[in-house]
């Protein structure tokens, strides 16, 4: 995977509109899980891309800075080999002072070429710290959608339980309709009608009996009243 395709992958990942697709999706569950699953492996993917252009970059980085220790090096190597034979020369000794120079021109080829070095890896150093740049933050922004997409999944989970509780509650309460005489409530009301009616019946029944037992005993009453008295007259 080169990086174009890794920091294209991450830019499209960290920019999917996440709303858009649960609208298109016919079951956005499983949408859900799909893509949660699909971040988890392309961050994980684009985590070890990343930690490897990063790795290349510290390379460059210590390269370049290796050239430019070593042209610093070299430049002062040079600098004491041209005043060694600034001073033998001025001693009268040429022949030493023209191999210090020639030291002094070697060393200065050295920094020169120590110098380019370095001045050739900058734009690709730059240019690599702008992509490890770029990639770190697609990085986090494909983190920060990992987390919505799981608390969108979490979301729609806890919803559609909620919904399928409730829709079973409604299919409860339907069959309780008070309203409705054939619902089980009303059923059940029925029966109780009918058990209080039974219960009025032999009510009335007892009271009708017990009524008709005072009758007899006033009836025998007003008999024995009735025969006191005509004993009274027949004794007058």
């Amino acid at each position: 995977m080169t990086k174009q395709t890794i920091l294209g992958r991450v830019t499209q990942l960290a920019k999917a509109n996440i709303n858009a697709l649960l609208d298109q999706a016919e079951d956005p569950r499983k949408l859900l899980d799909q893509l949660v699953r699909d971040y988890t492996v392309n961050i994980a993917e684009a985590e070890e891309a990343v930690a490897g252009t990063i790795g290349n970059l510290r390379l460059l980085e210590q390269d370049h800075l290796e050239d430019t220790e070593a042209a610093r090096e070299w430049g002062g190597k040079a600098l004491a080999a041209s005043r060694k034979a600034d001073e033998l020369r001025a001693a009268g000794r040429g022949a030493e002072a023209d191999t210090f120079d020639r030291l002094a021109r070697v060393a200065l080829g050295r920094q020169l070429q120590s110098e380019k070095e370095a001045r050739t890896a900058e734009p690709t150093i730059a240019a690599q710290t702008e992509v490890v740049e770029k990639l770190k933050a697609g990085l986090e922004k494909m983190r920060g959608k990992l987390t919505e997409l799981r608390a969108k999944r979490d979301e729609l989970v806890a919803r559609d339980a909620s919904a399928r509780v409730e829709n079973r509650m409604l299919d409860a309460v339907k069959n309780i309709d008070v309203l409705d005489p054939t619902s089980e409530l009303g059923r059940f009301e029925d029966k109780v009608r009918r058990e209080e009616a039974r219960a009025m019946g032999k009510r009335e029944l007892a009271d009708s009996s017990l009524d008709a037992q005072f009758e007899q005993l006033d009836s025998a009453g007003d008999s024995a009243e009735i025969e006191a008295r005509l004993a009274a007259l027949k004794a007058a």
